[in-house]
Order: structure tokens, then sequence, then C-alpha cells
């Protein structure tokens, strides 16, 4: 099984189509699980909260709102991707195979102590997901260039992922990828990041 979780920005960078062409294809004979951005709805959720200020914790479960709509967009786009809301829907014990798009359960991952606060993204979402479900891998496809020399710690510093990400797959089994989308269609030639060393 392999985790991709598709950066919101993708939609407008136009590498969006091009990147879901290309998990239709991979996913012939194995599993593959989407983890959607929030894209356009995340921001206009920071865009509300910089207006409103309301608290972290609403603005939290409004950006999980957000990742819930672009998966349904992404599960219709793809036209035969099965939704999964849970880990239990998700867990490889059974025998899964084609596309799914995670639609993150808001009860579940508060019942997992999530922390609330803008420096979880689906960055860090997804990484959780793939220890749960024990994924063999890991992908972030962004839109922004990627420096396969930049080490994760680095790659936190300038925004490209989430200030929480090292912290959640410290020590973890997983392979992680971090890619520009246009490399997604080589597939054998993604561009590893090593795991930030302890």
């Amino acid at each position: 099984m392999i985790i991709v979780k598709l950066g919101g920005s993708l939609l407008q960078s136009g590498g969006l189509p091009g990147s879901l062409a290309c998990l239709q294809h991979l996913a012939q004979g194995r599993a593959v699980v989407i983890v959607p951005g929030g894209g356009v709805f995340a921001e206009q959720v920071r865009l509300a909260q910089q207006q409103f200020q309301f608290d972290d914790g609403t603005a939290h479960d409004m950006a999980l709102l957000a990742m819930q709509q672009m998966a349904l967009m992404l599960a219709s786009l793809l036209g035969h991707a099965n939704l999964a809301h849970t880990v239990a829907e998700i867990n490889p014990q059974h025998s899964l195979s084609g596309l799914w798009v995670w639609s993150p359960s808001l009860a579940e991952l508060a019942l997992a102590a999530i922390p609330t606060t803008w420096e979880i993204s689906s960055d860090s979402l997804a990484a959780w997901l793939a220890l749960r479900v024990n994924a063999k891998e890991l992908v972030l496809v962004k839109s922004a260039p990627i420096d396969p020399r930049l080490s994760l710690q680095q790659l936190a510093r300038q925004q490209i992922i989430d200030a929480a990400f090292c912290t959640m797959v410290a020590g973890a089994a997983v392979k992680i990828r971090i890619i520009h989308h246009q490399d997604l269609p080589l597939c054998l030639g993604w561009q590893e990041v090593m795991q930030p060393s302890s």
C-alpha cells in the first residue's frame, strides 16, 4: 500500500489532472490511498479566521472539512475511486486494491488527540495515516520544486512541508518521498528525501 498526499496547490498549478492519471495507472494491481490537501477550501478557512479571529480548534475542524470537500471532488474526478473515512476502512488486512481517497473523520482524529494547530496540515495527517495502516511508502506531491539534497527539517523550514511532519515520522519505517508533481509520472524516478537523523 502506498499513501500519496496530493497538495491542494496542484489545483492552481495545473498539476492535478496529470497526477490523477498517473495514480490511476499506479493503482492497477495495488492499493493507492490518496490524501487530499485542503486547497482553496482550506485557504478560505485561513482567511475567515484572520477576519473573525475564531479559535484554532474551530479552524482545525474547518480545515478537515476542507480536506473532505477535496476528497469528494477527487473521488468524482477519478470516477471509480473509493472513499474511506476511517483507518479501519483502509486496514491492509482487508486486501485492498485500486484507488482510495481518504476523507478524514473528525471524530477519529479527535480521539487520536491530533493537535489542533496550523502546524498540523494534511502533510502530517498523511504521515499519521501511513503509520496507522503500516503503509510501505508515503509520497507527498507538491507544486513547488523539490531539491532532493534537502533534509526534512530543511524542507520544513522552507514551509514545503508542515512544521510537525518531522516529529510525526521520527523513527518510522515507512519510506518517504517528497516530489514535484512533474516527477510523478516517472514513478521509478521518484526523488527520495531521507528521514531526519536522530
